[in-house]
């Protein structure tokens, strides 16, 4: 069902574009319903091309003309910014961050302590359509507002709403995980140039190889350690590798990477 909000964002970035060129392309809003500000040009330019929104000439105008206010400035700009528009907040607002680190009560302060607001995590492959969110609603936020962010987040990937006190293992998994696959990647196509095939050829087929085991998770349900043994025969190609793995360590290297990661956000916050 198309949504009739109109949807207004601080900051025209990358992620910014990629939200709202999902929800475009998914075709929950409009172009028109989008509008959006940033003191690069550039990213303005960018933003308005690929997702046929408008721009606004400051943040304030973007508050004026959204009902949905997305928060995509840098983390460090989030207090001064939503300052500045306190006096302007209205009823109808509902905010979504997307910065980093930001954690709800430092949002709800900045926008007067009465606000509705929606904390996000999300992550890079949302650029592609393929993002993995966690989010946590405010104290003021409704059950309708969760459902919005929910639908906007899911114009790009998946989505989860979680408690707030989870979002820093959101962001050890899902935020930083996109590298830990990068890496796994390019590893794999190493070991592929070190057997003797050619570079153009292990990229894509480890990048391919990797996204057909998600989906594989994903779209059967079943577990993962299942599906492995499913590939695994007695004596076979896979069992050697997967000693290999064993032994050097890579299940526990991932899961420490997962909770430095965690831990690293929690300390950042």
């Amino acid at each position: 069902m198309p949504l009739k909000q109109t949807f207004g964002f601080l900051g025209a970035g990358r992620m910014a574009s990629a939200l709202a060129g999902g929800m475009v392309k998914s075709g929950l809003i409009k172009g028109r319903q989008l509008v959006a500000s940033d003191v690069v040009q550039v990213a303005l330019r960018s933003f308005t091309k690929s997702t046929g929104g408008r721009t606004a000439k400051s943040n304030a105008e973007v508050l004026r003309k959204a009902d949905v206010i997305v928060i995509a400035v840098k983390p460090h700009q989030v207090a001064e910014v939503l300052n500045e528009l306190t006096d302007q907040i209205t009823s109808k607002h509902l905010f979504i961050s997307i910065a980093a680190g930001v954690k709800l009560a430092e949002l709800e302060e900045a926008l007067g302590g009465k606000a509705r607001v929606i904390r996000v995590m999300p992550n890079t492959p949302a650029l592609v359509g393929e993002g993995a969110s966690g989010f946590a609603r405010g104290s003021h936020a409704k059950a309708a507002d969760a459902k919005l962010a929910k639908q906007l987040l899911e114009s790009v990937g998946m989505a989860v709403e979680v408690s707030e006190r989870l979002i820093n293992s959101i962001t050890g998994l899902s935020g930083s995980g996109p590298a830990y696959g990068f890496q796994m990647i390019e590893a794999m196509s190493d070991g592929a140039v070190a057997a003797g095939l050619p570079r153009d050829l292990a990229t894509p087929l480890a990048a391919q190889t990797l996204l057909g085991a998600a989906k594989m998770v994903l779209e059967t349900g079943e577990h993962p350690g299942k599906l492995k043994d499913m590939v695994t025969s007695p004596g076979g190609t896979t069992i050697e590798g997967l000693h290999e793995m064993e032994a050097a360590g890579v299940r526990d290297g991932l899961m420490n990477a997962v909770r430095a990661a965690t831990d690293k956000a929690e300390k950042l916050g």
